[in-house]
């Protein structure tokens, strides 16, 4: 049995410059869980982010997958690595001038081989699942705000990922629809065992699907260990608690 996290993050501090965004990180994320990163705005979870998806490099510390140690390990096996995850921005990042069928397939035509009839029985199983069957010859300015981000995550699964890092999913969209959006995340997770990062600082979302979870606090630029933010909200440090009540508590 695999005893190693499926991520670790190791005395990770990140900054641009002489500016120090977040200090001295340090979490494990175990398969399965769907962990949540939140904070205020400016407290550096886009930051994170792209330190954990081989973007930025960090300052000092390192992210280690199933015990690989990314920011120090050769090009290739970080390339390697990254093939394991999969990324959806926060604004779902598509190609305007590419339907959604050429936009979730672009993946799969860079790091496969399989044949074009291949390739697209994927794309149409992918745009199914986030439920976009029928939409693969539609463009992305024909789709509403909730439907692009559903497209951004299809594409962000093409290639199977074990690991899913989601960018504020639920940013600019209404309640309903970001509730289908978290429904899906959940869906995700149980049905194909997919570990998922998710950056946001919506409260409905955070509660709703967080198993675990982090606060980057932006006055001392460094982590409170929260765990599940349900219980935190109950008995969790005084800040994340004000942060997870909007400051009524």
């Amino acid at each position: 049995m695999d005893t190693e996290p499926h991520i670790k993050i190791h005395n990770l501090s990140m900054g641009y410059g002489d500016f120090v965004v977040q200090h001295d990180l340090n979490c494990v994320i175990d398969k399965g869980d769907i962990f949540v990163v939140m904070g205020g705005n400016g407290c550096g979870k886009t930051t994170l982010m792209r330190a954990l998806v081989g973007l930025q490099r960090p300052a000092a510390g390192t992210v280690f997958y199933s015990g690989e140690d990314f920011w120090n390990v050769p090009q290739e096996d970080q390339e390697r690595l990254k093939r394991r995850l999969g990324i959806m921005f926060q604004s779902g990042a598509l190609w305007s001038s590419m339907t959604l069928a050429e936009n979730v397939a672009l993946p799969l035509h860079e790091y496969t081989a399989l044949p074009p009839h291949r390739i697209d029985e994927i794309v149409s199983f992918k745009l199914a699942l986030v439920g976009l069957a029928g939409f693969e010859e539609f463009y992305p300015v024909e789709l509403s705000g909730g439907m692009k981000k559903r497209a951004g995550l299809a594409r962000a699964m093409a290639l199977d990922p074990e690991i899913l890092v989601i960018d504020e999913p639920s940013s600019g969209l209404d309640p309903l629809t970001a509730r289908r959006l978290d429904d899906l995340i959940l869906e995700l997770r149980d049905s194909l065992g997919t570990t998922i990062v998710v950056v946001t600082h919506e409260l409905a979302s955070i509660l709703t699907i967080g198993t675990n979870s982090v606060y980057l606090d932006t006055e001392t630029r460094t982590m409170i260990n929260t765990g599940n933010p349900r219980e935190a909200l109950k008995t969790g440090d005084p800040k994340v608690r004000h942060f997870l009540t909007r400051g009524e508590a």
